[in-house]
């Protein structure tokens, strides 16, 4: 399991907004699309670093990686 994925999976609060990059704490709002507002996209950036992730949507879920601290599935949040 990747840096990414345990602080994932330990529920750490993240440093930078998963969705928008902004750093949590610093930078102001930025707005969300509705989607990711709802809860139904997957993060684009790293929660550890703000790095731009790379993301595969499957059928089953979605697969994000940063090139840093490695990968995080959406396996580890279903219920």
């Amino acid at each position: 399991m990747g840096e990414l994925a345990a602080a994932a999976a330990a529920g750490e609060a993240p440093a930078f907004h998963p969705n928008t990059g902004a750093q949590i704490g610093v930078d102001g709002e930025r707005a969300l699309s509705v989607g990711a507002a709802a809860g139904l996209e997957p993060p684009r950036y790293c929660q550890l670093c703000g790095r731009r992730m790379k993301v595969q949507i499957r059928p089953s879920g979605w697969l994000a990686e940063c090139s840093r601290h490695g990968e995080l599935d959406s396996v580890l949040f279903e219920r």
